[in-house]
């Protein structure tokens, strides 16, 4: 399955929430197809801005609950990664990115960054 540029954008906003979940322990139980699922209501959000559906916040959130063992968050975050590796995107869309879990109510310490080790998420 290709990923569209766009979906690659919206991927890089979950990298970010996957780094503040909590602490925790056992194997990885996501899988990328399911990080796809939950995110991709937020594609037109990211192509044109406005206010994001319901259902993108929603998946948002889902996925940010999903996502509570150190595994989960690493496996959320490679798949993030290899989503968006080698994607040129506008600063205007990788902004409407950033911003979009603070849109959906979800509060993430960091900024959203393509570089982000996923190593270093526990």
């Amino acid at each position: 399955m290709a990923f569209s540029g766009v979906q690659k954008v919206v991927f890089l906003v979950m990298l970010s929430m996957a780094a503040a979940l909590s602490f925790g322990g056992a194997e990885a139980s996501l899988t990328c197809g399911q990080v796809v699922n939950k995110l991709t209501p937020c594609a037109s959000y990211i192509q044109n801005g406005g206010t994001p559906a319901a259902n993108c916040c929603g998946g948002i959130r889902a996925l940010y609950g999903m996502a509570q063992t150190t595994p989960d968050r690493q496996s959320v975050c490679n798949c993030l990664k290899q989503a968006i590796a080698g994607i040129p995107y506008t600063g205007a869309k990788a902004g409407l990115a950033a911003g979009l879990p603070g849109k959906c109510g979800v509060n993430i310490p960091y900024k959203i960054n393509p570089s982000t080790d996923c190593k270093r998420f526990t």
